[in-house]
């Protein structure tokens, strides 16, 4: 019996912690270059990836918000799905959460062959915090993982290149401007899921572009790649290395074997690490995960995805704490397989102005001989039945049908993204084959910019409440300046001036809302981070307290007025802190909501205050109490650093996330 391919809607009930309100402060602050290569180390990098390492690396957030409104309190919650399904493999995409593809079974042997993560758990993974672990997700922007990775898709059913239904996923990328689709297809009695991936740029200038697909795979594994190098970050310890950011070198390692350790098995190596491969030139595009027994999940794309990379977590102790924190107790470890546009992910590849770029990607099981034994035979065996499986010609043969397909318009739809893309569509009256962004999904967030569009005006809000999202690329600053000077039209100039670097004109733009707005805690916050990226911390705390004493008297109930306080009250406490000012931060911390001042990173907060208190005891005793900082970040050191202060001797486990040795 022939079974058509068909698409879904699915409701999943999943333990998931909430997402929460987005941070409402603008993300001002530079980003922590953790992904960075010092220039004098460039010189020993091939031509195209030093250049390529070196191009247009993001410094900045804005426009996009700080998600850090979850907490890690799971109970079961409704998850919409859009299920793909043919008679070979069965596809499970989460459209409202980046288009994860979360579940990828293969129905003749029942085996899933992705790392399937059984709760929704929030972590600070994300370029601008929440992020989940699990499934084949989409990764475009910048270094690191996407914006996109909590957020909902556009989501319709397309007809596909064999006459079927294909879905198609896309959406406006805010941090470089770009639009993007993911069109997923299953052929009739294919076992391979087809993924045609376009990024385009309507702009009149080169933009610079990033792309990784990441897939998670159980760690208990032997990775897979054609390649006989990989670019590591410099080892820490001879034994397992750190995560790009701790050492900002690369070296060119051995595959499989240096330090006398095999490191395509995840678990030999003790501690994080990225390894990218170094795939020769003209050598087909694919990585592998295979179990003892030659069974997992191969991955293998057009050319054009030339990048390769496992990640793994490694055995070591922060590596097993961070793998139960993304989870629950009980579930299985995992591993990343990885495709990228370039060699690393340190590098960004320049899109021309009016152009696009676009290739296919092809998932799916595979039995191959026992991958153990010498690294070359097993490179061969598994490529020869990857060959058997899947020829390279009819990848290529795959992506040429797709081609014409892409600009295929969307039918149903099955889900709603932004309206961020509607409004730049409308702004640049820009023509997008197969990806309409609608008038109709311009929403709250986007109203007012319709506004300053039309009218040249931006709108003063109707009713007090904390400002909306800021807009900073260049056709969006130009309006700012030539709009009527209102305060609130000054307070997104200056964020918009602020992201150009143009810091000096921003800090006179928000001074001069100063003397005009009826809020003045959003400015103040403003000039507060504006004086301590200048090195002036007194005046900074000073600033920041006004800015929180205007802001108590201004707040009313509600979310977003809670989460206002609890990110502005964080600043403020630190600042003070910062300056040894303890007394007054304890002011403040009294006026958080007692509900905020109860959450993980408050308490974490609360103990550096007693220890500025001079009260170590006390400290201690909020760490034998418990707490869980759910927005920690990757990389994060700082619960260690404060017990440590506190004189608690050895860290306990629970608050484990060292990801390199104690003594480094």
């Amino acid at each position: 019996m022939v079974i058509v391919t068909t698409i879904r809607r699915e409701v999943l009930t999943l333990p998931a912690a909430q997402l929460g309100p987005d941070n409402p402060l603008p993300a001002l602050r530079p980003l922590d270059e953790m992904h960075r290569i010092e220039d004098r180390d460039r010189d020993g990098l091939p031509r195209d990836m030093a250049r390529q390492v070196g191009y247009a690396p993001l410094h900045s957030l804005l426009p996009v918000r700080v998600r850090d409104g979850y907490g890690r309190d799971r109970e079961p919650r409704p998850v919409d799905a859009l299920v793909l399904e043919n008679d070979r493999l069965r596809a499970t995409v989460l459209p409202g959460l980046g288009g994860r593809v979360a579940s990828l079974v293969h129905k003749p042997t029942g085996r899933e062959l992705l790392y399937r993560n059984p709760v929704l758990q929030p972590a600070n993974f994300a370029l601008n915090g929440a992020w989940y672990s699990g499934g084949i997700e989409w990764n475009i922007g910048a270094t690191g993982h996407t914006t996109l990775s909590c957020s909902p898709l556009h989501a319709a059913r397309v007809p596909a290149p064999d006459g079927g239904q294909m879905l198609r996923l896309w959406e406006w990328e805010r941090l470089r401007d770009l639009p993007f689709q993911v069109d997923l297809w299953l052929p009739e009695g294919s076992d391979f899921l087809y993924v045609g991936v376009r990024i385009r740029n309507p702009h009149e200038r080169e933009t610079p572009t990033y792309w990784w697909s990441n897939t998670a795979v159980p760690e208990e594994r032997r990775v897979l790649a054609p390649a006989d190098e990989a670019w590591l970050p410099h080892c820490l310890d001879g034994v397992g290395g750190a995560p790009i950011g701790y050492e900002r070198r690369l070296r060119r390692v051995p595959v499989p074997s240096y330090d006398g350790v095999d490191r395509t098995y995840p678990l030999n190596s003790v501690h994080p690490a990225d390894y990218f491969y170094e795939v020769p030139e003209g050598r087909r595009r694919w990585i592998a995960a295979l179990d003892e027994h030659g069974h997992g999940l191969v991955q293998t794309s057009t050319d054009v995805l030339r990048g390769r990379k496992l990640f793994v977590w490694g055995s070591g102790p922060g590596g097993r704490r961070w793998q139960e924190w993304l989870t629950e107790p009980g579930t299985g470890g995992y591993c990343e397989i990885q495709a990228g546009l370039a060699r690393t992910q340190l590098e960004h590849v320049p899109l021309a102005a009016g152009t696009e770029v676009a290739w296919l990607e092809a998932y799916g099981p595979l039995d191959a001989p026992p991958p153990g034994g010498e690294w070359d035979s097993a490179v061969a065996r598994t490529e020869a039945h990857l060959d058997a499986a899947l020829p390279r010609a009819d990848v290529d043969a795959a992506y040429a049908a797709w081609r014409p397909h892409a600009d295929a318009e969307p039918g149903e739809i099955l889900h709603t993204g932004s309206g961020w893309g509607a409004l730049e569509v409308l702004r640049g009256d820009w023509k997008l084959p197969g990806t309409p962004f609608a008038e109709s999904t311009i929403g709250e967030a986007q109203e007012p910019w319709r506004e300053l569009l039309r009218s040249g005006s931006f709108p003063e809000p109707r009713r007090v409440r904390p400002p909306g999202e800021s807009l900073v690329a260049p056709h969006w600053r130009d309006m700012l300046e030539t709009a009527p000077a209102t305060p609130l039209t000054e307070y997104h100039l200056g964020i918009a001036q602020w992201r150009a670097g143009d810091r000096a004109q921003a800090v006179r733009s928000w001074e001069r809302a100063l003397e005009l707005a009826p809020s003045l805690w959003p400015l103040l916050r403003c000039l507060a981070v504006a004086d301590q990226e200048a090195g002036h911390h007194e005046r900074a705390a000073d600033r920041y307290a006004e800015a929180f004493d205007d802001l108590c008297q201004e707040r009313r109930d509600g979310e977003q007025w809670t989460a206002a306080t609890a990110a502005l009250g964080r600043e403020v406490i630190e600042a003070l802190l910062k300056v040894r000012r303890p007394e007054r931060a304890r002011t403040v911390w009294e006026r958080v909501h007692p509900e905020t001042r109860a959450r993980g990173r408050f308490r974490l907060l609360e103990a550096e205050l007693l220890l500025a208190e001079g009260r170590p005891e006390r400290a201690r005793a909020i760490f034998d109490e418990g707490f869980e900082v759910a927005d920690l970040r990757e990389g994060d050191e700082r619960i260690g650093q404060v017990w440590e202060r506190a004189e608690g001797g050895e860290l306990p486990e629970r608050y484990e996330f060292r990801m390199r040795p104690p003594s480094s």
